[in-house]
C-alpha cells in the first residue's frame, strides 16, 4: 500500500480580509493619540491597506481574493477618503449608514453576510477579521462550519481588551497588531485653518497703467479661430458644482477637502465629468478652463468655510 505524502505539495490557501473600518480606527486613535472621535485625526488609509495586505501575505501563503474594506458614511453618500480607497486594486468598499448622532448601522450585517457568503460558496480557505464586536460570532461560527479557517485580527488597546472575548475563543488563531505597526499611518488633524484678511483687488487702471495695446493676432483668410469657453462661465460652473456638493454630500465630507488647493486625482475627475455635464461640452482641449474650473469650485467652498479665496495649483 503507498502512502501519499501531502507535506512536499502543500494546498496553497485563499484568502480574504474583512476589516471593520470603524474598530480599526477607533481603537488605534485611541492607543495612538487617545482621541474619542475620528475628526480628531488623520488617517494615510491608503498606505495603511498596503501594509495590511503585505501583513496578510507573510502570515498566510496563498492567493488573496480581496481586501473588503466596511465603512460607513452619511446617507452612504461615500467621503473623500471612501472614494479615494474605493479604487485601489484588490479593495471592496462596502458602506453602511452614518446617522446623526455619528453612529454606524448596517456594518456589521454586511461583514456576517459576507463572511458567510464567502465560506458557503468556497471563495476562500481562511479569512483575516479584523473586528472586535461579538456580534460577528455566529457568522465566525457559521463559516467555520463550511470549513473556512478563521484568523482574528485586533489592535492592541492601551489597557485591558478592545475585542468581544467570544469572538476571541472561537476565532482559529489570533494576532494583536501594534501600536508600532500602525503608527506611521495616523496623525493629528491639524487645527483649523484661520481666516485670512483677503487683499484688497487693485482696480482695472492700477492692473493696466503702464501698458501698451497688444496687437491682435492677425487671422489667415478662411481659417477660424477655435473659441474656449468664457473664464467666468466656467468659474460660475465650479461654483454650482460644489454648492451641489455641498447640499448632496454634506458639509464634513467637503471638509475634508480642506485646507486645499490640491483636489484628489479622483475627485477632481469628477469635478471635470459635472461641469462638462452642466457645460454641454468637453473641456479636455483647454487646460485652462480646468484651472478655472477648479478656481471657481475653491471659491465656493473657502466662502463655505469662511476661508480667504485661495488658486487651484493642480
Amino acid at each position: 500500500m503507498t502512502i501519499l505524502d501531502l507535506t512536499s505539495h502543500p494546498i496553497a490557501a485563499k484568502y480574504a480580509v474583512l476589516v471593520d473600518v470603524g474598530y480599526l480606527y477607533a481603537a488605534a486613535g485611541e492607543v495612538l493619540l487617545s482621541a474619542k472621535e475620528r475628526k480628531e485625526y488623520r488617517v494615510a488609509a491608503d498606505e495603511l491597506i498596503q501594509a495590511l495586505q503585505k501583513h496578510a501575505e507573510e502570515r498566510i501563503h496563498g492567493e488573496l481574493l480581496r481586501i473588503y474594506w466596511y465603512d460607513a458614511a452619511r446617507d452612504r453618500v461615500p467621503t473623500v477618503d471612501q472614494r479615494v480607497i474605493a479604487q485601489l486594486p484588490w479593495v471592496k468598499v462596502r458602506l453602511g449608514n452614518l446617522n446623526a448622532r455619528g453612529q454606524q448601522k448596517g456594518v456589521d450585517a454586511q461583514i456576517r453576510s459576507d463572511l458567510e457568503a464567502l465560506a458557503r460558496h468556497h471563495a476562500v480557505s481562511d479569512t483575516i477579521l479584523l473586528a472586535g464586536d461579538e456580534d460577528m460570532v455566529p457568522a465566525v461560527e457559521a463559516a467555520q462550519a463550511y470549513g473556512v479557517r478563521i484568523h482574528l485580527w485586533g489592535v492592541e488597546p492601551p489597557y485591558g481588551t478592545n475585542q468581544a472575548e467570544r469572538l476571541v475563543w472561537e476565532s482559529d488563531t489570533v494576532e494583536i497588531i501594534s501600536a508600532d505597526f500602525l503608527r506611521s499611518y495616523f496623525s493629528r488633524a491639524p487645527a483649523p485653518v484661520p481666516v485670512p484678511v483677503p487683499p484688497i483687488a487693485p482696480s482695472p487702471a492700477q492692473v493696466f497703467a503702464g501698458r501698451t495695446a497688444a496687437a491682435k493676432p492677425k487671422v489667415p483668410v478662411g481659417q477660424v479661430t477655435k473659441l474656449g469657453p468664457s473664464r467666468p462661465r466656467v468659474e460660475e460652473v465650479g461654483e454650482h458644482v460644489a454648492q451641489k456638493w455641498i447640499l448632496t454630500r454634506g458639509r464634513d465630507n467637503i471638509r475634508d477637502l480642506l485646507p486645499g488647493p490640491i483636489l484628489p486625482t479622483v475627485i477632481d475627475t469628477e469635478l471635470l465629468i459635472e461641469a462638462e455635464k452642466e457645460l454641454g461640452h468637453s473641456l479636455r482641449p483647454y487646460p485652462e478652463a480646468r484651472v478655472w474650473l477648479r478656481d471657481g469650485f475653491w471659491a465656493r467652498v473657502y466662502r463655505e468655510f469662511e476661508i480667504g479665496v485661495g488658486v487651484s495649483s493642480k
